[in-house]
């Protein structure tokens, strides 16, 4: 379904584990606070509501969404967070930076999951312009750091779950 017919907050609150305990790491870029923020409230609300401690929520802020992946390494080496959620906006502009800031910023997030063995959650916007980003900040598509806040206690539980079924092969 398109994104333009369906709220991407919408989720099944019975399929939401709850996780006491766990530690949880935001890391957030300052360029467009506007939406960067609502996407910050929107995850930490999240979290709150399932369960997380406001002690075990840490947030750290970074200039601006290129950092993300690096200030989310910083984040989780002092932290020591089971999972991490970056949060930034990157708005098409009249040049292709959207696209190599975009493409760098997902490379790096994934490249630290594989590494710590431990989500990192995606929730970079990158819509064509500030309308959309404000529809996915919690406007009329949801909140997009509610996404990523549930994708994260999802993570975790899965984990849970490979690590506690050697037929699965994790540790």
């Amino acid at each position: 379904m398109a994104t333009h017919h369906k709220n991407l907050s919408t989720h099944n609150p019975a399929d939401i584990p709850s996780l006491p305990g766990k530690k949880i790491g935001i890391v957030v870029s300052e360029y467009n606070t506007d939406i960067t923020s609502a996407l910050l409230a929107g995850a930490r609300e999240t979290l709150l509501k399932y369960g997380i401690s406001a002690a075990d929520i840490t947030v750290s802020f970074v200039p601006g969404s290129y950092e993300l992946p690096l200030g989310a390494q910083f984040h989780i080496d002092h932290h020591k967070c089971d999972a991490m959620i970056v949060l930034g906006c990157v708005i098409t502009g009249e040049t292709k930076h959207d696209e190599y800031i975009s493409h760098a910023v997902s490379q790096g997030i994934m490249q630290l999951g594989l590494f710590y063995k431990k989500p990192f959650i995606f929730g970079l916007l990158t819509p064509l312009n500030k309308e959309q980003a404000m529809d996915r900040a919690g406007g009329k598509h949801g909140n997009k750091g509610v996404e990523a806040a549930v994708a994260a206690l999802k993570m975790l539980a899965l984990k849970n779950i490979a690590k506690n079924t050697p037929a699965l092969g994790f540790k």
